[in-house]
């Protein structure tokens, strides 16, 4: 059938539409633009409102691009959830939603706090709508996994990874690792996919590198750093904060000053974090004076560099300079935060300047607004203790406006048995069982405070609870390192291949000490032995094969550098007093809460240890 309409208004009227419709798709773009500008430029969230009424006055309601950047500035004024709440509404057009849309607002949840159960959440709805997820989608979806550290929710996520054949990316596959390493239990998940990968980039091996140190395992940081340089690749910065973190953490001073010399010559980018790291680690691993010196040079410093040498001048014994350095940032105008008043408390509780710390604690309140935390009360029942002021710290505890956590009992509790309070001690001991009956750490207080009664038996019951309950003591072990190898000792070690010669060399230490005046504190032995089987089990302690060790196998004059995983005994603090002035060796031992600097048969720390 003929069209009644003559072909040339026909055409006329084909080229009106065209024209109309081209010029209403290049309005549509310039209003597009026009509207991008002013929601460039809101900064607050009234501004996103008078944004969102334009969105629904203008029809850009199902317009992706319009909508994914609204959804970005609302995460950028931390309103991510109001604009989830009108991109999601009942009356919202999904079917307009593209991955970019959904990924900008996954990012957003994964990058807060507490709302990154919720990126999943906008990950399953994004599948529901038949949005299939991209590159982009899996490495901010797994940084959501790992935040929240649940292992069955990220390996789903890696199931869905494989099923969309989205896993030969390599920013998935550096996410997967950190997202596995980040969760409990996953470390070998996050290793299996690391070897099997490419690893041509620093990315992968940071990575995994941080998992290690994140969960304690720092010697296999330090193992896999050192495979990572034979292949050849090169560290960026952030995998010299992580390798220099397992360093501060094993202690191993030597090995951070390579890592140093590897920082210089590799002419790594000296960000301010890595700055930090490198002031933490040589104030951690025996040598303040060099932490002090970096954070002199620094051109920019953050309130963690303030703390990070406050708290190692803590570690030092050196208060005095801690409360000067504290001061000098207030000066500064830097503003003080609690962790640095934790670090300033301990420099005051490791000195023994109790009234100082005492001033400074009321000055958190009242002339830095800052409400103290039970970590400041747990620095001032230590620093109380420390002084041998027991009951005083027990009278502070019982005024405390929050309850006393089991650190502040057990703190107490060992400080009534150094100084004697032993009733005392047994009735916190019993009551903190009571309170934490499947904590191994508080029978072990318990069982100490008997063996100093001399109440053998009941410390033997003790002992046998704990057995039932199928808890072991921590075992105490040493640490040392020498020509770039560490080497752990235990008490009574006969598995070091130089056993005997070390066994030889404490005896000698013992006859040259007891020769210069040393008594053995044999109250330090929990059990029931006599006397002269006491002090053998005194000379098998392992800071003294530890000792002997590096008396053996370095040169005369040398300084010695111990790691103890618990705190250093009586005894033992005594004798290398003794030893350090007979054998002229400066000796400086870390334990689980300061630094010992021994030197001509003195400590560092004039006994408030």
């Amino acid at each position: 059938m003929q069209t009644s309409i003559p072909k040339t208004k026909l055409l006329i009227t084909l080229r009106t539409i065209t024209t109309s419709a081209t010029v209403s798709c290049y309005q549509r773009a310039a209003s597009e633009r026009g509207f991008l500008n002013p929601l460039q430029s809101c900064n607050t969230f009234s501004s996103l409102l008078q944004i969102q009424a334009q969105i629904l006055k203008l029809g850009f309601q199902n317009n992706p691009l319009i909508l994914t950047k609204f959804a970005s500035k609302a995460s950028d004024l931390n309103s991510i959830e109001y604009a989830h709440c009108f991109l999601f509404s009942p009356h919202s057009n999904t079917h307009f939603y593209d991955a970019f849309l959904f990924n900008t607002i996954i990012k957003a949840y994964a990058q807060t706090a507490n709302l990154k159960p919720k990126a999943l959440w906008v990950f399953n709805f994004m599948l529901e709508c038949r949005v299939l997820p991209n590159d982009f989608t899996y490495p901010v979806i797994l940084k959501a996994c790992a935040g929240i550290g649940d292992l069955n929710l990220g390996m789903s996520v890696h199931g869905s990874l494989l099923k969309f054949g989205l896993h030969r990316n390599d920013p998935v596959l550096n996410t997967l690792v950190h997202m596995y390493c980040s969760c409990k239990g996953g470390i070998l998940f996050g290793r299996k996919v690391f070897d099997e990968m490419t690893k041509n980039d620093s990315v992968p091996w940071s990575a995994m590198i941080g998992g290690y140190v994140r969960l304690g395992r720092s010697n296999d940081a330090v193992d896999l750093f050192r495979q990572m340089q034979i292949q050849g690749v090169c560290p960026d910065e952030i995998t010299m904060v992580a390798v220099l973190c397992a360093c501060t953490d094993l202690g191993t001073l030597e090995l951070g000053k390579w890592i140093e010399s590897l920082i210089e010559r590799g002419k790594v980018n000296k960000s301010l974090e890595l700055n930090n790291a490198l002031i933490d680690m040589f104030a951690k691993c025996g040598d303040v004076d060099k932490a002090l010196k970096l954070f002199r040079t620094m051109n920019e410093r953050s309130i963690v560099s303030w703390t990070s040498v406050i708290v190692g001048l803590a570690m030092h014994g050196r208060g005095l300079q801690a409360v000067s350095l504290f001061q000098e940032m207030i000066r500064d105008g830097v503003a003080p935060d609690g962790v640095v008043f934790i670090g300033l408390l301990s420099a005051c509780s490791h000195s023994g300047l109790v009234e100082k710390g005492k001033e400074y604690f009321d000055l958190m309140r009242k002339e830095f607004g800052l409400l103290p935390k039970i970590e400041h009360y747990g620095c001032m029942v230590d620093m109380l203790c420390r002084a041998g002021l027991v009951r005083e710290a027990v009278e502070f505890v019982q005024k405390m406006p929050i309850e006393p956590n089991s650190i502040v009992w057990r703190t107490l509790i060992n400080a009534c048995r150094t100084h004697g309070e032993l009733k005392l001690g047994e009735s916190l001991a019993k009551q903190l069982i009571r309170n934490e009956p499947m904590l191994e750490a508080n029978y072990v207080l318990l069982s100490n405070i008997y063996a100093k009664m001399s109440h053998w038996e009941k410390k033997t019951k003790t002992r046998e609870v704990m057995d039932t309950k199928g808890m072991k003591k921590i075992p105490g072990s040493t640490t040392i390192e020498l020509n770039n190898k560490s080497y752990k000792f235990v008490a009574g070690d006969m598995y070091h291949k130089q056993y005997k010669e070390i066994f030889e060399m404490v005896d000698e230490m013992g006859r040259e000490m007891k020769r210069a005046g040393y008594v053995p504190s044999t109250s330090e032995v929990m059990l029931d032995i006599d006397e002269e089987d006491k002090e053998d089990n005194l000379n098998r302690h392992s800071e003294k094969l530890a000792i002997a060790f590096a008396l053996m196998n370095t040169p005369p004059g040398t300084p010695i550098r111990i790691v103890k995983n618990l705190r250093v005994c009586s005894d033992c603090h005594s004798a290398t007093k003794f030893i350090s002035k007979i054998y002229n060796r400066e000796i400086i031992a870390r334990d689980r809460s300061r630094f010992h600097h021994f030197k001509g048969g003195l400590c560092s720390c004039n006994d408030f240890w």
